[in-house]
């Protein structure tokens, strides 16, 4: 009885504890631990109690009847106990899972961390190569100064031995003149024997000096292909975001002077004659820029847009300034032509094919980007008929910027519902948007989607308007233009 009292007051103050009191776990996990060295005393007390006084049921003791209620109160105790245990094994589990995904979130810091170590180490290399590449250029603009220097100087002294010789011709006529009218004397014969010495002498000097300003310009030439060859090495380090790229610190082109316009909005003006093509206007007298209507042999007449500069008249068939005209075109409208002559348009490859078939053509393409710098660049060209998909195969000439398209290669034009060359199940005009001549879905298309700087997404890069070297970087442009004229000039006087 004494045992059973005991474990009765053990359990009483074990539920007040839990109920009024907050514990943490390791105190829950002592409490457990008392319970189970404490509760199968009263569970055996109550067995012997029943076979002690199992022949007095009518007699019974209130202390048996409390006995009873207190095995009540045991189990309720065990059923908390047990639901704090399962609350602490669901704990623990959370715990667990945090603990994991704290592991797993530090996993991943670590890779980023190391991968961007390795990325600022490779910008650092990129860096000190740059920097070198820098210092051997300061060295070549060195050397350039000092052969600038040197050639002015034996261009100086070229120019005082023509003005002495000059003299020297003049007193020598004045002899010649004297001697036509009076028979020369001895001594005058061998004066003019010597002056004739003299003039081969300088004649023969200035031969040399020639051949040494020759010599210089062949030297200049060499570094100055050195220089862009640095310089096409620097623009492939692209260190900059892709709208900040532009044409800056590469050869510029010499503008040209235009020629009077006679009002600010461009003309039509009809030739009474068949012109055959800008040039022929141009030769003909025509010196303002403008829209013309021209008649190609073997064609009907249709109107062009012919800008006179350097001393010819180009017939533009590509213009493009502002992005005002949509040339997601269909392969129909890219054959005939569309938008206006004096804005933005494409002049038609059946057009440019009736041009062109007349004679050998140059194609000369300029650019623009977005700081406003002009570079250009031109090629020995042929355009195929409609039979061909007008295949075009291009020979570069010259040009202030590296090329960007497929030379001596047979490129077939193609339009998003019509893609002659299909690679690798990938439509380049559907993807690329605008038609052009595609090779290996080249991302340089003059047709493409116009972008403007503050477009920097991946897709609007791979489809907008820019021109992109093979080992180069992308040159975001701003205006573009596409224009002819023939090489043989003679045939359209």
């Amino acid at each position: 009885t004494q045992n059973s009292h005991t474990a009765k007051t053990v359990g009483r103050e074990s539920l007040c504890i839990l109920k009024n009191q907050r514990v943490s776990g390791a105190e829950n996990m002592k409490i457990i631990l008392v319970f189970l060295f404490i509760a199968p005393l009263p569970l055996a007390l109550s067995a012997g109690a029943e076979k002690d006084y199992s022949s007095f049921d009518s007699a019974a003791s209130p202390e048996t009847k409390s006995r009873f209620a207190m095995l009540d109160d045991v189990r309720i105790l065990a059923n908390g106990l047990l639901q704090l245990g399962h609350g602490l094994k669901d704990f623990v589990h959370k715990t667990k899972g945090q603990m994991n995904d704290i592991f797993q979130k530090l996993y991943i810091f670590d890779r980023s961390f190391y991968e961007l170590s390795l990325q600022t180490s490779e910008i650092k290399e990129e860096e000190e190569q740059l920097r070198q590449t820098t210092a051997r250029l300061q060295i070549n603009n060195e050397e350039i100064k000092n052969l600038s220097q040197e050639m002015n100087s034996k261009i100086d002294d070229l120019i005082q031995n023509k003005m002495q010789l000059q003299e020297k011709v003049w007193g020598l006529e004045d002899k010649v003149t004297k001697l036509a009218i009076i028979q020369p004397s001895m001594q005058e014969t061998e004066e003019i024997s010597s002056l004739k010495a003299f003039v081969e002498q300088q004649d023969n000097h200035i031969k040399q000096l020639l051949k040494i300003v020759e010599d210089q310009h062949v030297q200049l030439d060499r570094q100055h292909n050195q220089i862009m060859e640095l310089e096409d090495k620097l623009n492939h380090i692209e260190l900059q975001e892709l709208a900040e790229n532009s044409f800056t610190g590469e050869q510029t082109e010499p503008e040209a002077i235009p020629f009077p316009v006679r009002n600010a909005t461009a003309v039509t003006y009809k030739s009474d004659g068949a012109a055959p093509d800008c040039t022929a206007l141009f030769n003909s007298g025509m010196r303002s820029s403008g829209v013309y209507t021209i008649k190609p042999n073997g064609s009907e007449a249709f109107d062009v847009y012919c800008e006179m500069k350097f001393g010819n008249s180009w017939t533009v068939i590509q213009k493009r300034v502002d992005g005002s005209l949509d040339f997601n075109q269909t392969w129909d409208a890219y054959a005939n032509g569309f938008g206006e002559l004096n804005e933005e348009f494409w002049l038609g490859l059946n057009k440019t094919y009736s041009i062109t078939k007349q004679g050998d053509y140059v194609l000369r393409i300029e650019l623009q980007d977005w700081k406003d710098n002009k570079r250009y660049i031109e090629y020995a060209f042929s355009l195929g008929g409609p039979e061909t998909d007008y295949v075009l195969q291009l020979s570069r000439i010259s040009g202030s910027i590296p090329n960007a398209l497929p030379e001596q290669t047979e490129l077939r034009f193609s339009t998003a519902d019509r893609d002659v060359d299909v690679i690798n199940d990938f439509n380049c005009p559907e993807n690329y948007l605008g038609g052009w001549w595609h090779n290996e879905c080249e991302e340089t298309n003059l047709n493409g989607k116009y972008v403007t700087p503050r477009s920097r997404g991946r897709l609007d890069r791979r489809k907008g308007l820019y021109w992109k070297p093979k080992t180069g970087r992308y040159y975001l442009l701003k205006s573009t233009k596409i224009m002819i004229h023939p090489t043989d000039l003679k045939s359209f006087d």
